[in-house]
C-alpha cells in the first residue's frame, strides 16, 4: 500500500490491487482516524457475520455504529471505542450475537487487536427481527 499527497491535508492511498481510498484531513473525504475506526467497524462485522452463519443462524443484516473518544492533546489519540452491532436476522438468540461481538473484539478482529492495548474497546449489540418487519 502506498500513499499519495494530492493537496494540503488530501491524500490518496492505493493498495496492492489497485484500490484507491481518498482521506483528508480538512474534510471531504474521510480523515486518517475515521478510516482507523471503519477498518474495526468492518473487520469485526465480518467476524461477527461469520460466526453466527457458522453456528446456522440466520442474518440478513449487520451494521456496526463506532462512536469514539480522543485525547484533548495532540496527539489525538482515540481513547475510548465502543462498536455497536446492529443484527437482523430470524429468531437469533441475544447470546449468540453477544458472543459473537465479545470473540470478535477480544479474539479475532486484527485491527481492534492492534489497538486495545491503549485504547479501550467495548461492544455492544442490539437485535432485530427479520420476520417482524
Amino acid at each position: 500500500m502506498s500513499t499519495e499527497w494530492q493537496q494540503r491535508q488530501k491524500f490518496t492511498a492505493t493498495t496492492e490491487q489497485g484500490d484507491k481510498i481518498v482521506m483528508n484531513g480538512e474534510g471531504g473525504a474521510p480523515s486518517p482516524m475515521q478510516l482507523i475506526l471503519a477498518a474495526v467497524g468492518g473487520c469485526s462485522s465480518i467476524d461477527v457475520v461469520m460466526i453466527l452463519e457458522k453456528g446456522r443462524h440466520i442474518i440478513t443484516d449487520c451494521r456496526c455504529e463506532l462512536t469514539a473518544e480522543r485525547a484533548d492533546a495532540i496527539p489525538a489519540v482515540f481513547t475510548k471505542i465502543n462498536a455497536h452491532y446492529i443484527v437482523t436476522g430470524r429468531k437469533i438468540k441475544n447470546s449468540a450475537v453477544q458472543r459473537a461481538c465479545e470473540l470478535s473484539i477480544e479474539k479475532y478482529c486484527s485491527a481492534a487487536l492492534m489497538l486495545n492495548k491503549s485504547v479501550e474497546i467495548t461492544c455492544s449489540f442490539e437485535i432485530k427481527d427479520s420476520e417482524a418487519s
